[in-house]
């Protein structure tokens, strides 16, 4: 089996910066893999579905193919720090049938080993996409579900920002009603509320769908896989001009 170790460092507000960082330091034979490039679509509007939509097939099977990724690799995705990244890259090779895929806990500051510095030489691989079903939900899910008490939304963006007391790049402060708070602490995934295990059904959000699946991995690794990702998450949601919560 190959290994690949893929850098999914970024920067929301100097995206250029990512890719900076990566050329100063990484694991040795890193590919990088872009947020904006490789693990979304911004072809797509924001107020379609958010910041960062998802990808389609093809086009994640060709930032694969350059990242040196193909159907026998297994990849070992990092970032800084468990940011949301890595576990994005983590959800969206699952979600293409690629499940040879883990995660350095604690990011690139746990790893112990020597680093790199310039451009890695990375030889295309072949990646064939089998996108899953059933692993996401959408707006108009959600909005019919408000206040259904099976499902449990989960928001994964900071408290500040969930309780309405900061904007954030979204053009409404406020929460879907009735989420849960679920921030990601420095470095370590999210804490999650007891009710995330005993719910019917777990949906996770938060600014543009990259938080979110820090929440989703949180979630496989206390052996609750069926959790679905909203994509478009708050960034989708507010620009609809859909019911807000605060507090």
């Amino acid at each position: 089996m190959n290994v690949r170790f893929a850098d999914c460092r970024y920067d929301l507000t100097e995206p250029p910066r990512a890719r900076e960082r990566y050329l100063e330091a990484h694991i040795p034979g890193a590919a990088f893999v872009d947020l904006d490039a490789d693990l979304s679509d911004l072809s797509i509007p924001a107020d379609v579905a958010g910041r960062h939509p998802l990808p389609g097939a093809e086009r994640f099977a060709a930032s694969m193919s350059r990242a040196g990724i193909g159907d026998d690799t297994l990849v070992v995705a990092y970032d800084e720090g468990m940011t949301g990244g890595a576990a994005r890259l983590w959800w969206l090779l699952r979600h293409f049938g690629h499940d040879q895929v883990a995660v350095l806990d604690g990011g690139l500051q746990s790893w112990l080993g020597p680093l790199a510095s310039g451009e890695e030489e990375i030889e295309p691989a072949v990646f064939h996409p089998l996108e899953r079903t059933g692993d996401t939900a959408g707006t108009d899910e959600l909005l019919a579900r408000l206040g259904d008490p099976g499902l449990l939304v989960l928001d994964a963006r900071p408290a500040d920002r969930f309780r309405g007391e900061t904007l954030g790049l979204d053009p409404v402060a406020g929460h879907i009603p009735g989420a849960l708070s679920t921030p990601s602490p420095t470095g370590r995934l999210p804490e999650l509320p007891p009710q995330a295990l005993a719910a019917d059904e777990v949906v996770a959000s938060c600014g543009s769908g990259v938080m979110a699946t820090a929440v989703l991995l949180a979630l496989d690794r206390a052996g609750r896989s069926d959790a679905r990702l909203y994509p478009g998450s708050w960034s989708e949601w507010s620009r609809k001009g859909l019911p807000a919560e605060k507090g």
